[in-house]
């Protein structure tokens, strides 16, 4: 592989997109690949100040501030992290990105798509991942899995939650070949199947 491959893993709290990041990650640093294993919000540094915000904050914060928290934190780690690592041809996975704002603050909170599309080209710079990897599973179900113990955005209530999950398999709808919905309701190991099969996918088509 001569250039880098940015692949990001989406989908509400609780459908099991942690535990397939870190699977593919071994998978790939088995073949010899260098991989870089990152999150937003909050990789390092300053985005993990604005992680703690952005989850734990236990005072109001309206949609259009916690939009721009998420795009500040987006903007820090495309320049200083994810874009440095694919110009030295590493494999960046990364644990939520720019479809999380679509859908979260989007489909969620209900702000302006188009205004949210335009602000992560911004953030970007224009760079898009080359695989999205969205696991859906039913809101009873991902809620569940999160426990009584919930951040800030964790909380925001099951009706929140279904919009969100609607909101990812419209992102899907409207970009087939970029963003592939998983069943995350099998088994982990069924999953991580179709994960390699995705991944291997995309690097015949990126060659």
């Amino acid at each position: 592989m001569n250039k880098g491959l940015f692949i990001t893993f989406e989908g509400a709290d609780g459908c099991g997109k942690t535990t397939q990041i870190k699977l593919l990650d071994e998978y790939l640093r088995g073949l010899g690949y260098e991989t870089l294993l990152t999150r937003e919000p909050g990789s390092k540094g300053l985005g993990v100040k604005l992680r703690e915000i952005l989850l734990n904050y236990d005072g109001e914060v309206s949609p259009q501030c916690e939009s721009f928290l998420f795009l500040a934190d987006r903007a820090q780690h495309i320049d200083c992290i994810i874009k440095p690592a694919l110009e030295m041809g590493v494999v960046v996975l990364c644990d939520r990105h720019t479809d999380s704002t679509v859908a979260y603050q989007g489909y969620g909170r209900g702000l302006d798509l188009e205004q949210i599309h335009s602000l992560n080209n911004i953030a970007t710079g224009g760079l898009k991942p080359d695989l999205t990897l969205v696991f859906d599973v039913d809101v009873e179900t991902s809620q569940s899995r999160v426990g009584s113990e919930k951040d800030r955005m964790e909380a925001a209530g099951v009706e929140f939650f279904e919009r969100v999950r609607q909101g990812f398999l419209e992102i899907a709808k409207s970009e087939p070949e970029r963003v592939r919905v998983i069943n995350s309701a099998q088994t982990i190991e069924e999953i991580h199947k179709q994960v390699i099969d995705e991944y291997k996918r995309i690097t015949r088509t990126c060659k």
